[in-house]
């Protein structure tokens, strides 16, 4: 009986051309992973409260709007080591932060949709009375349709929006360290989002 071993392939071979073939299975893979972090965000994992929708935010927040006014005796001063308890983006609840500016105004949430397009945001948490288009100086109503002049957030410039509430306690730039990613200059985190830390 005669063997037909030119039919057979070596077990090397074998294993390398089986190892090329799941590889490339597994980039596919990963390739389709990340066109659909494009996609909208599944049930339950809303834009609510500046999940911030998927979009971009910087790693740096840059300085704050002109004509701030410092808090004189802020209950956590710059530099104080705090935790956050804020749900605004992934991995922020629980998160270490530090204090780098503590201020005095009006905080807004707001519903808008971005000048960039996409789906509306909703209950964005925060904006300051200063990233509000000629809000003047008195707390603008739940309701009031504004015009946004905040530039943390890629499309918020020039946005409508709509207050949805508001609040004046002291309100705070932090450093974090929060879904993996290291951010410096965060806006913003309102008293009442932040505790001692341990």
């Amino acid at each position: 009986m005669m063997t037909r071993h030119t039919d057979q392939l070596p077990a090397r071979r074998l294993g390398a051309i089986v190892g090329a073939g799941l590889l490339s299975v597994a980039v596919l893979l990963t390739g389709c992973a990340a066109e659909d972090t494009d996609e909208d965000p599944p049930a339950g994992a809303s834009q609510d409260h500046g999940e911030h929708g998927g979009m971009d935010h910087p790693a740096d927040g840059g300085p704050v709007p002109e004509g701030m006014t410092e808090a004189t005796d802020p209950p956590y001063p710059v530099g104080t080591e705090v935790t956050l308890t804020a749900d605004h983006m992934a991995g922020m609840d629980g998160a270490a932060a530090t204090i780098v500016g503590a201020y005095d105004t009006y905080t807004y949430a707001v519903d808008y949709t971005p000048t960039t397009g996409g789906d509306p945001i909703t209950d964005h948490r925060w904006v300051v009375q200063e990233e509000v288009a000629d809000a003047g100086d008195e707390r603008l109503p739940d309701g009031s349709e504004v015009t946004l002049a905040a530039a943390h957030m890629e499309g918020m410039d020039g946005a409508r929006a709509t207050i949805v509430s508001s609040t004046e306690e002291t309100v705070y730039v932090v450093d974090v360290e929060a879904g993996g990613m290291t951010m410096t200059n965060h806006k913003w985190v309102v008293e009442s989002e932040i505790q001692p830390a341990p």
